[in-house]
């Protein structure tokens, strides 16, 4: 085997392209038959070697990390979000890597990297014991998991809806994942935001209650600085259902998520029961308002994405209703794989 080819593999574990690799790798051996001229001891040149290939990677290191370049986004959110290449592609491209966290009793919660468009986010984190030991016992598994704490974003105005869950990408080491899925009713600010939890806790089947796993509390922030890649669609448009009128005022798609606005010609009338157990004409409102407006995303592949229960918002007032409604997709879509976008019996060419 030549001195090229063995450090070449040493090399293949690092994060570098083939072609730095095969640069480390020839500059090191060119190094090495300079020695060997000089001495023909194998052991001398292949510390030679060694330490040359070293300070070579160590440039390397320094320069990248001059430079700004991280670890990819998509190590994190492939896993989660599709890991073909034109995805993983898209998620480096608007994903944006983080650094921010805070420790609490031996416990480390971080966050590792986010994705979104103008009303959507998916953050990550991950949740680490510090002495390297098992962060889960035995009996516990992610899906018994719970975070304390309101866990959302502080600084973003209006309302929201999503949903969390827990992953262990390496069952068994010191680390586990945690996703914060979001939509806002209002656009997304670039504002650092903050972010905090308190204990760690999980729900035990047996003794049918809940129990603290880890207690702590967890505070921290970091910037919503990712790039938007929405299209937006729809002006105007009109359809009918169950005898109110529907108009379109806007119709966004992003690879991450899909939101629509639109106006109903009557105002939408809850009761004024206390909290509680929704009153059925309650939810005949938010039917008639929300859930029978029919979304279907459709790809160029034929698949069809039924969006249609997507949460929401409805604001009735001066005789007429806006809503939101859209959440975000259960994998990243690259735009020219998205085909259409039907929205009640009005379809748009996704672009």
């Amino acid at each position: 085997m030549s001195k090229k080819s063995t450090y070449l593999e040493v090399l293949g574990s690092l994060s570098y392209s083939q072609t730095q690799k095969e640069t480390i790798a020839a500059n090191a051996a060119a190094e090495a038959m300079k020695n060997s001229k000089r001495s023909h001891r194998s052991q001398y040149t292949f510390a030679k070697v060694a330490s040359v290939a070293a300070c070579l990677l160590c440039l390397l290191t320094v320069t990248a990390e001059a430079a700004g370049i991280h670890t990819p986004v998509s190590r994190w959110l492939a896993p989660i979000f599709g890991n073909r290449t034109a995805q993983t592609e898209v998620i480096d491209s608007i994903g944006v890597p983080l650094d921010a966290s805070d420790t609490d009793n031996g416990i480390t919660i971080k966050a590792e990297a986010i994705i979104g468009d103008a009303y959507n986010t998916a953050v990550l984190f991950s949740i680490t014991r510090d002495d390297g030991q098992p962060i889960l016992p035995e009996e516990v598994t992610v899906n018994q998991l719970m975070l304390g704490g309101w866990g959302s974003i502080s600084t973003q105005e209006g309302g929201s809806h999503g949903t969390s869950r827990f992953l262990d990408s390496d069952p068994g080491d010191n680390t586990i994942q945690y996703l914060m899925v979001r939509s806002y009713e209002m656009p997304m600010t670039k504002e650092p935001v903050v972010v905090q939890f308190s204990d760690l806790k999980y729900q035990d089947v047996e003794a049918e209650e809940i129990k603290v796993l880890y207690e702590g509390n967890w505070r921290f922030r970091f910037e919503m600085d990712y790039e938007d890649s929405s299209v937006i669609l729809g002006s105007g448009e009109t359809f009918q259902d169950n005898g109110m009128e529907f108009t379109i005022k806007e119709v966004r798609v992003s690879p991450i998520a899909i939101r629509i606005s639109y106006e109903v010609d009557s105002e939408a009338q809850w009761s004024n029961a206390p909290s509680g157990r929704l009153p059925e004409e309650d939810r005949r409102q938010h039917e008639r308002y929300m859930e029978n407006v029919s979304i279907q995303l459709m790809k160029t592949d034929g698949t069809v994405i039924d969006m249609t229960n997507s949460g929401g918002s409805i604001q009735p007032g001066n005789g007429i209703t806006y809503c939101t409604k859209g959440d975000v997709l259960p994998e990243i879509i690259p735009m020219e794989e998205l085909d259409r976008i039907i929205v009640g019996d009005i379809e748009y060419t996704i672009p």
